[in-house]
């Protein structure tokens, strides 16, 4: 599978050049406090403002689902996040402690710091909430300050300076410091009259920088480049190929610019729109007419609390997360037979996201993103479209994150609940019984499933991410790409003036080289089935010769169960040609049968990184050195590219973990699984890409008695509302 380049972060990154000062000093500005007004938690204004950025008024849009008053929120549960008003209870705190008197420092990130998990699985509803506290990581004086604030006592309860490699994701106002540093550099205006623009011509961005040795050290830095934006809103399209500017973001300081592409023409404006506009000459198609999915009683699903989600059979806590985006905990499913609730999964949540390019140059070779350590999945998530994104009858959930200055503000709708039905069946079998009279059974079940979706627009790509849950005790976990190629600059037009079409990369427009690349996204699935202490068993498919020869067959496949004993164990790389299943079973719970009560991951479309593993960029991606990982349950260890990512050295991630081989039998694990596109580019893909998906499962093994749906009631037509269609359809 494959999709295409993300270079540029956030969707706040994209400041437009000549308006940049007016944003520092405007309602805009996400330097100012977002509190105001009746709610205390401000929300996040879209940067830069639509309004400044459209060339002509845009049609009207779906109308968004109604705002919420988020400032008289409470905890109901042990994991739910951080209330507007525990956060500013936090910054209160730290306003007041000792170190931090002198200078408050910058906030990069704010969450709460959850309960030990044995206190979590033992809480009931109606309960006393465990003692609330919050995890920030702060940067002072160019270091990384690691504290846990107990929120009952008011007190900072641990602060750790790091000394490890690496630094906190960015804030906002790291991107705003850095664009502004470098738009006023006066080499930059010489580069751009050179091609015949001005500095209010461009839009600049700052991508994160990767590390590439000592040189980097003791200095937080970001790489800014510059596009046109001449008649376009997408700028992506139009780059100024050779330009790059490094950043010290903390001292504001134009490290080393660099210009070697003065000779590359800007790629042309043209068909570089992707805006709806009623007057669009629509494709050449025969037209499809509007189609819903419709609930006349409503959806099935409950909100409860705020984030407990109750649908059929299912029961999970659904949250937003800045850094991970979207957290699903205390996944439980009830037995079709006994109706008892039954665990599966204690929490899982996308860890990491890498995004190497491909492409070795002065302009290309750092671009080797790693989007939810260094920008945030959550922070870069935007509202979610009505009727587009998500379906009529789809519940919006608000993220409420934090900013630099420690002030709260309102990612909102940034997540959306649905059911999904397409026709697809459950389950289903027809027969014709030729010994009875050629009697006709059919019998089918109709598929109906809950969809769990967020979406990050990191910089030029957008990710979706979808938790998508069916009534046979099923999960599909799926990852949409689209958005923009990040492309490259060219002096050719047209492939046939190119000698060796192998080394400069496919041509996607004229003057624009889709620069190939991956993007390989690594899943923290804590499994708890039936319980925490779980196995993880290797199921190999191996072929066995027929040495007896007593029928014509010669080969055959038979199941081989190896248990893993310990991490080295369970670290996998996956094979069409070495095919295996892989389960996570309980020990201890029995079927009537005496198997095991489990779950297995069943892999997708996938792909499989080919850098070289002293290579700088997989160093500190190493976890992607194999799709499946199995280690220890240990809370500290939840980011797969460590902690503190940007600019890390590789010191932290689930490889170093793992190499200590720690026995994970009979223990409680988490499965990591990494799921992986290459993407060639190619013109289908120019100016926006149409939407590539990859997903893997958790599917139930042995975990029931038998099929949970067996005895489901089909859908019948009085069941339906009877909708009449204004015209006929033609029958031909």
């Amino acid at each position: 599978m494959e999709i295409s380049s993300s270079a540029l972060r956030l969707p706040f990154l994209f400041l437009l050049v000549p308006l940049l000062l007016f944003f520092l000093l405007s309602p805009w500005n996400p330097l100012h406090n977002l509190s105001g007004g009746g709610d205390s938690a401000g929300r996040r204004a879209q940067f830069p403002p639509k309004s400044l950025t459209s060339i002509s008024p845009p049609p009207a849009e779906p109308r968004s689902p109604p705002r919420r008053d988020h400032n008289s929120a409470t905890a109901r549960n042990p994991l739910d996040p951080l209330t507007v008003g525990e956060i500013h209870r936090v910054r209160s705190i730290l306003s007041s402690y000792q170190p931090f008197l002198r200078h408050f420092p910058s906030i990069q990130s704010m969450s709460l710091d959850e309960p030990d998990k044995s206190r979590v699985l033992g809480w009931k509803s109606g309960d006393p909430i465990p003692s609330r506290k919050a995890f920030v990581i702060a940067l002072l004086d160019n270091q990384s300050h690691l504290l846990t604030i107990d929120l009952d006592s008011g007190r900072v309860e641990t602060h750790e300076i790091s000394s490890g490699s690496g630094y906190p994701m960015l804030t906002m106002e790291d991107v705003v410091a850095a664009v502004q540093t470098a738009v006023s550099y006066p080499e930059l205006e010489a580069s751009a009259a050179a091609r015949g623009l001005s500095v209010a011509n461009l839009s600049c961005i700052s991508p994160s920088p990767g590390w590439f040795g000592p040189d980097e050290e003791g200095k937080r830095i970001l790489k800014v480049l510059c596009f046109s934006k001449q008649g376009t809103p997408n700028f992506y399209m139009r780059p100024l190929e050779g330009l790059v500017m490094t950043v010290d973001v903390d001292r504001r300081e134009v490290l080393q610019f660099s210009d070697t592409g003065k000779g590359i023409p800007i790629p042309g404006r043209a068909n570089t729109d992707y805006r709806f506009r009623p007057g669009n000459k629509p494709p050449e198609m025969e037209r499809i007419n509007p189609i819903s999915m419709e609930q006349p009683r409503g959806p099935s699903f409950t909100v409860t609390d705020g984030h407990l989600v109750k649908w059929a059979n299912w029961e999970f806590h659904l949250k937003p997360d800045q850094r991970a985006g979207l957290v699903v905990s205390r996944v439980v499913v009830r037995d079709s037979e006994t109706g008892a609730a039954r665990s599966v999964m204690y929490k899982g949540f996308p860890s990491e996201l890498f995004v190497p390019y491909m492409d070795a140059d002065e302009g290309w070779y750092f671009k080797s993103y790693m989007d939810a350590g260094e920008f945030g999945l959550g922070a870069t998530a935007m509202p979610l479209v009505p009727l587009n994104d998500c379906p009529r009858n789809a519940y919006y959930m608000d993220g409420i994150f934090v900013s630099a200055d420690g002030q709260p503000f309102v990612q909102s709708n940034m997540i959306c609940l649905f059911e999904r039905y397409a026709g697809d069946a459950a389950w289903r079998h027809s027969e014709l019984t030729v010994s009875s009279g050629g009697q006709e059974l059919r019998e089918a079940r109709a598929k109906v499933t809950l969809v769990a979706r967020m979406a990050a627009s990191v910089g030029n790509y957008d990710y979706t991410f979808d938790w998508e849950f069916q009534t046979d005790g099923l999960i599909k976990i799926t990852v949409s790409l689209s958005g923009m190629l990040m492309v490259k600059g060219t002096v050719h037009d047209n492939m046939n003036q190119v000698q060796n079409q192998d080394e400069m990369g496919p041509l996607v427009s004229e003057n624009a080289i889709g620069v190939v690349h991956d993007h390989f996204i690594t899943f923290h699935l804590d499994m708890d089935v039936d319980g925490p202490n779980n196995t993880f068993v290797k199921v190999n498919l191996v072929k066995e010769e027929n040495v007896e020869g007593k029928t014509p067959r010669k080969s055959y496949l038979k199941p081989k169960r190896h248990v893993a004993k310990t991490e080295d164990d369970a670290r996998i790389k996956l094979s069409l040609y070495d095919p295996s299943e892989f389960h996570v079973v309980n020990p201890s719970r029995m079927s009537r049968l005496g198997n095991p009560s489990g779950y297995k991951v069943v892999p997708g479309g996938n792909a499989a990184s080919l850098l070289d593993h002293s290579d700088p960029p997989q160093l500190r991606s190493a976890f992607t050195n194999n799709q499946i990982w199995v280690t220890p349950y240990n809370r500290s260890e939840l980011w797969a590219g460590g902690l503190l990512v940007y600019q890390s050295h590789g010191d932290d991630t689930l490889d170093v973990w793992s190499q200590r081989n720690r026995e994970i039998e009979d223990r409680d694990v988490v499965l990591w699984y990494t799921l992986g596109f290459h993407h060639v580019p190619c013109q289908e893909d120019f100016p926006v890409m149409p939407t590539v998906a990859a997903s893997f499962q958790l599917k139930p093994v042995n975990f029931f008695e038998r099929n949970p749906i067996l005895t489901a009631r089909p859908v019948f037509e009085e069941d339906l509302p009877v909708c009449r269609p204004s015209e006929s359809a033609s029958i031909i």
